[in-house]
Formats: structure tokens, C-alpha cells, sequence
């Protein structure tokens, strides 16, 4: 049974062909700049490749090539697109209104766009690639919707309420909703399996380390606080994200630099984080690359990032009274061993023990990287969203 996967923003549309017999992928790609000019890059799971410049004003377009690359030509994979059994798409913002994958109606999309308030850079994207994929797709194939707040929605009142006046969260829906849900529930998961334990019995720190970054306190498979917050820019240090700051400082130096609402969102969302903070740039290689040559704001940048995360953990393992296992993910989780060897240093209070030799050089696969006398076991366990989105949506049209 084939599922397509699709991940859209607002000038790219990012798309996966799985086989579910055996969950491989055979074939991926991701048109963008959509709006813009247009660029497709398609890519077989035996090698084929096929790279173009196109037109696309619109994601409906990006669609129909992908439709055409899929089927046609000497990449093709498929030969109709009623092969497909279901569509997957990732939804960043379900607020409070979505907390399950659901299937795809005019209703639904209208009620995903409605939302863009809250995430103003993909929900709209997404109501149009959704609207694009209904004109392009045959009308028997179902579609699903896989929200990434949806795994927070377990958060109990007092970890998503801010000190606001309750009548901001009645009427402006203003508290902490998550993100990196769909990453934090597969690799809880898979941690689980991997350590051959029922996660109803555990209880684990997942850090989801990447440009965007964010750490979830999972208790027996739920997710009872994370990082992240009323939007992705809460929590700690990212690319080019502040992370968490004093709100009278951001008004301050709002007022400071004589900046609009929008030019101070930009300014936390897009120029702080890494980049601001070290100077050097908002990639983690480029910041330890400047590390090791002596770089003192690069080594700040880094040097908070990993006390921040240190923190999460301390502050995580006292909400759940108890401390079963971290992991790590996502770019810089999966493929930094001295962010981890860091971050596991100095823990001595929880039993933590990393195995450095095993840490050291290990990138993108699933592997236990503390000693065998660790009382909290630490892992690397390489995140799969799609593959979960995959699973969601076969899950829901079996019903």
C-alpha cells in the first residue's frame, strides 16, 4: 500500500512516496520556491534523479509536477496516481481545536486556515496546499491531516497557561501549545521499543536538537510539557531564535531600536539565536567549526545552548518525579556528539554516564550512548516524521 507524504510551506512543498508493506521509501523530493520561479528536485530510492527549474505561481502547480514526476518520464515511480491508497499531509498548528490526525474536508481545511493566526508561516501554506492536492489528486483517494501540536494536547493547565489574564487564553486562545509533536511522539516510541520496555512504564527527556530545537518531558508516552510555546520561538537557544528572553527586555529593546511588532518578531525569529549571538552564523558546523579555532561568541552561543538544554533535563526529571532516559534528535542531536557528550557532563546528580568512546563519532543512528551503570540511559535515536504521518494516515483509513 503506497501513502504520499507531504510537508508544505509557504514556497516549498517537501513530499515522500512510502510503500507501507515494508515502509520504504521510493521516492522523495521537494519543489520550491513556489511563488517565486520554481524548482523541483526528485530523487528514487535506486538513484534516479530528475531536477528542473519550473513554473510555479501557485502550489497547485508544484502539485501537478509532482504528479508528473512520479508517474512520468524516467524517474517516475508509479504509473497512476490512483495507486496511491492516502495522502499525509503535516499540519504545524492544530491549537486546541485538532488533537488526533483527521481526515481531509473543504470543512477542515477551512478550519486549519482559520488558525494562521497562531502560525502565521505554514497554516495558511497548508490550507493551500490542500486545496491545491484536492484539484490535482483523484476524489477517491482520502487525505489526512497529522497536526504536530496535537501530541502537547496532553499538557495539563497548569504547564500550558501562561500568567496572563485568563481572558486572553478565552478569547485570544494566547498559551503554550508545542511544536515537534510528530518528532517527539515517533522517537519516544522508538526509544521504548529499543529498550524493550512498555513507555506506559517511562519516563523521558526528548531533545529535539536542530535549527529549531525543543525539549518534551514524555511521562508513560505523554507529553507533559515542552519547551516551545505560544509559537516555536520559546525554549532554548536555536539557529536564529532567541529561545526563551525576559519580556521587558524585548520591549526594551524594541522601544531601543524603534521597531514595529513585526520588525521585533523578525528580529527574535530571524537575526538572535546562533547567528546573533556568535557572529559566525546560524549552523551548528560553522559554530563549532569557529569553536575550534578560538572563536569566544561562538563558543558562548554553544556553551548556552548546552547549559540550557541541562536545565530542561534538571527542570523535566522534577515534573515527572523521576528520570528513566534522554534521547536525542534531529540534526544536531543525531549528528553532534560533543553537544551531547556537553550536555551529559556534570550530571552526576541523576546517575547520568555517557559512554564517550560510543558517543564519539556516532552520527544518525539509533544507538545507546551511556555506560552500563547508568542509572538514566542515554540514546541517539535518528527522528522519522514522515514515516510516522505515513503510519497515522494508514492507521486512520483502515478504520
Amino acid at each position: 500500500m503506497l501513502i504520499l507524504v507531504v510537508n508544505a510551506g509557504s514556497s516549498s512543498l517537501k513530499y515522500q512516496l512510502l510503500n507501507m508493506d515494508d515502509e520504504s521509501v521510493l521516492a522523495k523530493g521537494n519543489c520550491d520556491r513556489i511563488g517565486i520561479d520554481g524548482h523541483i528536485s526528485h530523487k528514487t530510492a535506486d538513484g534516479r534523479t530528475y531536477d528542473a527549474d519550473c513554473a510555479f505561481p501557485t502550489h497547485t502547480e508544484a502539485f501537478m509536477k509532482l504528479v508528473e514526476v512520479l508517474t512520468k518520464g524516467d524517474a517516475a515511480v508509479i504509473k497512476d496516481m490512483s495507486e496511491i491508497a492516502a495522502v499525509g499531509h503535516r499540519i504545524v498548528q492544530g491549537a486546541e481545536v485538532f488533537s488526533e490526525t483527521t481526515l481531509v474536508t473543504d470543512e477542515i481545511i477551512d478550519k486549519i486556515d482559520e488558525l494562521r493566526e497562531l502560525a502565521p508561516v505554514h497554516n495558511h501554506a497548508h490550507a493551500l496546499a490542500l486545496r491545491a492536492c484536492k484539484k490535482v489528486m483523484p476524489a477517491s483517494v482520502p487525505q489526512a491531516v497529522v497536526f504536530d501540536t496535537a501530541f502537547h494536547q496532553t499538557m495539563p493547565e497548569k504547564a500550558f497557561m501562561f500568567g496572563l489574564p485568563y481572558e486572553d487564553y478565552e478569547s485570544l486562545h494566547v498559551r503554550k501549545y508545542g511544536f515537534h509533536g510528530t518528532s517527539h511522539r515517533f522517537v519516544s516510541a522508538a526509544l521504548a521499543k529499543a529498550m524493550g520496555k512498555d513507555i506506559k512504564n517511562l519516563k523521558i527527556v526528548s531533545c529535539h536538537l536542530g535549527n529549531g530545537s525543543s525539549i518534551t518531558a514524555v511521562d508513560g508516552g505523554k507529553s507533559i510539557d515542552t519547551s516551545m510555546g505560544f509559537t516555536p520561538l520559546d525554549g532554548v537557544l536555536m539557529g536564529t531564535r532567541t529561545g526563551c528572553v525576559d519580556p521587558s527586555a524585548v520591549t526594551f529593546v524594541m522601544e531601543k531600536h524603534g521597531f514595529t511588532p513585526a520588525e521585533m518578531s523578525d528580529y527574535m525569529n530571524k537575526k538572535s539565536g546562533f547567528l546573533g549571538v556568535s557572529g559566525v552564523g546560524s549552523d551548528n558546523r560553522d559554530v563549532s567549526a569557529a569553536c575550534a579555532q578560538g572563536n569566544k561568541r561562538a563558543q558562548l552561543s554553544k556553551d548556552m545552548l548546552v547549559y540550557q538544554i541541562k536545565k530542561y533535563i534538571g527542570a523535566y526529571a522534577a515534573a515527572m518525579n523521576g528520570l528513566d532516559a534522554v534521547l536525542f534528535t534531529g540534526g544536531i542531536g543525531e549528528n553532534a556528539p560533543d553537544v551531547r557528550e556537553e550536555v551529559c557532563a556534570d550530571m552526576d546528580i541523576f546517575g547520568i554516564k555517557i559512554d564517550t568512546v560510543t558517543n564519539a563519532g556516532l552520527k544518525g543512528k539509533l544507538c545507546k550512548i551511556s555506560q552500563a551503570d547508568s542509572k538514566v540511559e542515554v540514546w541517539v535515536v535518528p527522528t522519522n516524521e514522515e514515516l510516522l504521518i505515513a503510519r497515522d494516515t494508514l492507521a486512520l483509513i483502515s478504520k
